[in-house]
């Protein structure tokens, strides 16, 4: 059957309006595979590649380097090559007249967000997805539910998805109590209490990995599977001097070497992604709040909490997907782990390696679930 492709910008995050193209990894008239990376495109947040919605052959590269496309707007045509250049004309133009860019930015990101009251604290989330199963996304120290915007809104076809801003991070309330990840474990406890959430699957990235851990092994009837990114909890070893950088950084050129440790692809940093950071450092109460978080998290330079004994009694299916180059929380993690959790390491990702492995990641995880209910 033929077919035609079109290439468009995705959108990364509720803020992105638009892209910047950056070099073509590809030439017009090359065959590419389903997934093969094309082209680097630069957001507000971050510099990502664009990897080719289906297999063919690029017939047509419609954005430049530098050019800037809005969200859903035609970058390149894919298509076999049984259509004529005259057919690819007629697609482009056809396409260009009927585009209209969405006019979301900022301001719609913002009142996409919810918050519930938990613990006389305010929590910032977002939700996507309708499906009677949820799951619920948790952040790692520092982050907040930005560090999903590659995954939700695809793991939101299988799910109700759910990415939380912990306290002290993002749009949550920036109290943060003793710090320790006990606390944490109970604001999960009440935000699915407040939505009325009985059971979900849980996907946890570094600090966050540790609380699912900590929260399934509490609760566990209340997890129906768990997935563990870059996960704190499961070795002692830990880039502590990434810790106090991150803390005391109050200047881009004091940031950047922070923020660069974890991508194995440096040029992923992006100056806004930089300038968004700065930007939550310098809210009230977030300095204090992350210090007092770190001094329980990893006192004298080492994780505080090891559960890699604790989870061999798990009694939900576990999936652990790390990065092969992370400098943060070290691969060995990975080793001689128990039996019950399945590990994949994905070489060329860091420790944000659901960001720069992005579809590979949303695969896993698509492919797990879908395994749990017996869907091939």
């Amino acid at each position: 059957m033929r077919k035609i492709h079109p290439l468009t910008m995705p959108k990364w995050g509720l803020s992105m309006v638009e892209g910047r193209i950056g070099d073509w990894h590809v030439q017009e008239g090359m065959s590419i595979e389903s997934g093969a990376e094309l082209v680097g495109v630069e957001t507000d947040k971050i510099f990502s590649p664009l990897e080719a919605p289906a297999s063919g052959i690029l017939r047509r590269i419609v954005a430049r380097k530098d050019d800037l496309v809005p969200v859903a707007g035609l970058i390149g045509v894919i298509a076999d090559d049984t259509f004529p250049d005259e057919e690819i004309d007629a697609f482009i133009a056809d396409f260009q007249a009927r585009f209209v860019p969405e006019q979301t930015g900022q301001a719609d990101a913002v009142s996409s967000t919810m918050q519930v009251q938990v613990r006389a604290q305010s929590l910032c989330y977002l939700k996507r997805g309708e499906s009677e199963e949820a799951a619920l996304l948790i952040h790692g120290f520092g982050g907040d539910l930005n560090n999903w915007l590659f995954n939700q809104e695809a793991l939101a076809e299988e799910l109700a998805v759910y990415a939380l801003d912990l306290r002290g991070h993002g749009g949550s309330s920036k109290q943060v109590g003793s710090g320790t990840l006990d606390e944490f474990v109970e604001d999960v406890r009440g935000f699915l209490d407040s939505l009325g959430l009985q059971k979900v699957h849980l996907v946890g990235h570094s600090m966050g990995g540790a609380i699912a851990i900590q929260f399934a092994l509490a609760y566990p009837g209340r997890v129906a599977s768990l997935v563990l990114i870059a996960s704190a909890g499961l070795g002692s070893e830990i880039d502590v001097e990434y810790i106090e950088g991150f803390i005391s950084a109050g200047r881009r050129k004091d940031l950047l070497p922070q923020i660069e440790k974890l991508f194995a692809d440096r040029k992923l940093v992006t100056r806004q992604l930089i300038e968004n950071v700065l930007k939550f450092k310098r809210m009230d109460g977030v300095e204090s709040s992350l210090r007092a978080i770190a001094s329980q998290f990893c006192p004298d330079g080492r994780q505080a909490l090891i559960l890699r004994d604790q989870v061999s009694a798990l009694a939900m299916p576990a999936y652990v997907i790390w990065g092969a180059e992370d400098r943060i929380l070290p691969v060995s993690h990975t080793r001689n782990l128990p039996g019950n959790l399945t590990v994949e390491v994905l070489s060329s990702s860091g420790h944000m390696v659901q960001m720069e492995a992005a579809t590979k990641v949303n695969r896993i995880i698509a492919g797990f679930w879908q395994g749990l209910r017996g869907q091939p």
